[in-house]
């Protein structure tokens, strides 16, 4: 029987799939990733499962949806209880190492169930947030621009420790976990980053579509923001800064790859590159995210696949879900799920491309307004976005997107549904929902959310309880007669 494979799992955080040379973007480069993909499969219709980090980390990590077990908010960690993939790799035998320490992802013991171990063997510097209140916009959220040189923060501590554990890794089967915060706002790289793309070159951001048409939260966001000040020369400021974060995390993407290959592991290991959600980066006239965002740069996923002899150079355009991670995973390891989860294995696709696969993507983001009190609120820079929610929680109400390889269907609790025809509109601009034409369309894929919720909205637990259980506790009036 073949050796299992080792794994090494890298996930960006707020990285577009078309902010990579790979999925299409002609300006950026990205030489580590296109080498990756051109030695893998790229999965271009690969859908993040939420639009924020921790219930997107809970969805790819369990198999299941956000909606499964409430892993809904930035609160609602996977607990001990719960399974996850890399608990799992390691109860049958992998060693798991969790390089650097983001702690939004698993509740309060979790981490020491599921990996042998975390955090850095060279730890970052301190990075106190600079703030430029007479910045004339970006005073918020692109508030850094030119980074000083020579910090060493949490991505670049955890790519060095990653090099140090590649020069002596175990000796058992394998799995490297590597999530990284870039490119996440506040938008900030140093040089020779930040200058490496001309500002001038760069193309203009999806303007507006139908104000009519769109969630209440997009013009709320403007106006908190003071956003429709934006001129196209902060876009592609913003933009120019935002590559030169990705150039760099590609850089340090290289580094791993090359530790992986100098110590003669590159043909027993499967490298998985994604990211946990997208970002707005201008579109719209947005920045940043929002927990019921639904559109494609938020939530398309830059997934590639690649190593261990896997075929190389697919561009899969199968409709496919981060959740499917858990079962290729465990497939490729030869490794049975223990829990019922949503996911489906991509192995065959990617030993045929071309294979069918799901018919729908879903998506699901926001809140009931009645959980309101349990909002985030967070300090400096997200005060304003949060406050908001808090003001406003109809505009974070919940909002669910279907889409095949053609349309876009969001539902939305209280607003509006919306429906784009991706084909003649890429960028899910002007809202279709109110056509009688489309009528039928809008329909079907409604039909479809009410499907897919009847058949993911829980699990049966593994462990049966006893239908009468022994209870120890005295008869009835037996405790007063037993009283003084």
């Amino acid at each position: 029987m073949p050796e299992p494979p080792n794994f090494l799992i890298i996930v960006a955080d707020q990285l577009r799939a078309d902010a990579v040379g790979a999925f299409g973007n002609q300006h950026v480069r990205t030489p580590s990733l296109d080498r990756l993909a051109a030695d893998g499969t790229c999965f271009t219709n690969a859908y993040a499962q939420h639009p924020v980090c921790s219930p997107s980390r809970a969805s790819f990590l369990t198999g299941w949806y956000p909606h499964t077990a409430g892993h809904r908010s930035l609160r609602s960690l996977i607990k001990a209880g719960e399974p996850n993939l890399l608990r799992i790799l390691r109860d049958v035998g992998y060693h798991v190492t969790w390089l650097g320490a983001r702690g939004d992802t698993f509740a309060p013991g979790v981490t020491e169930l599921s990996a042998h171990e975390y955090g850095f063997s060279e730890p970052p510097g301190e990075q106190p947030l600079p703030r430029s209140p007479d910045h004339d916009l970006w005073d918020r959220l692109y508030y850094r621009g030119r980074r000083a040189p020579g910090v060493i923060d949490h991505d670049e501590a955890a790519i060095r420790s990653g090099e140090t554990w590649l020069r002596s890794p175990p000796r058992d089967p394998w799995v490297l976990f590597v999530p990284l915060f870039a490119p996440h706002c506040p938008f900030g790289v140093e040089e020779p980053w930040y200058s490496m793309y001309g500002r001038a070159a760069l193309p203009d951001p999806v303007p507006p579509g139908d104000r009519g048409g769109e969630p209440g939260y997009m013009q709320a966001l403007r106006d908190v923001h003071g956003l429709d000040r934006a001129t196209a020369a902060h876009w592609r400021e913003v933009t120019a800064t935002y590559y030169g974060m990705i150039s760099r995390l590609d850089s340090q993407v290289g580094r791993l790859l090359s530790g992986v290959a100098n110590v003669g592991a590159a043909d027993n290991t499967v490298t998985l590159f994604f990211s946990d959600h997208g970002e707005y980066l201008g579109d719209y006239g947005l920045i940043e995210k929002w927990p019921s965002a639904m559109h494609a740069c938020i939530t398309r996923d830059p997934l590639i696949i690649s190593g261990a002899g896997l075929p190389g150079g697919q561009h899969c355009p199968a409709m496919a879900e981060l959740i499917d991670v858990v079962p290729t995973v465990l497939e490729l390891a030869g490794v049975q799920a223990p829990h019922r989860h949503f996911g489906r294995s991509l192995l065959p696709l990617l030993h045929d491309a071309g294979r069918a696969h799901r018919e729908y993507a879903f998506t699901e983001g926001g809140f009931a307004v009645e959980e309101e009190p349990a909002f985030e609120r967070a300090p400096f820079p997200y005060d304003l976005k949060t406050a908001l929610q808090h003001d406003r929680p109809a505009l974070v109400g919940k909002a669910i997107a279907v889409r095949d390889r053609e349309w876009t269907y969001v539902w939305r609790r209280y607003e509006g549904p919306e429906l784009y025809h991706r084909g003649s509109d890429p960028g899910e601009r002007i809202n279709l929902a109110g056509s009688p034409g489309h009528a039928s369309t809008r329909q079907r894929l409604h039909d479809a959310i009410f499907t897919w919720l009847a058949d993911t909205a829980d699990v049966l637990p593994a462990d049966a309880d006893p239908r009468s259980p022994q209870v120890d506790l005295p008869a009835p009036g037996e405790g007063r007669r037993a009283d003084p």
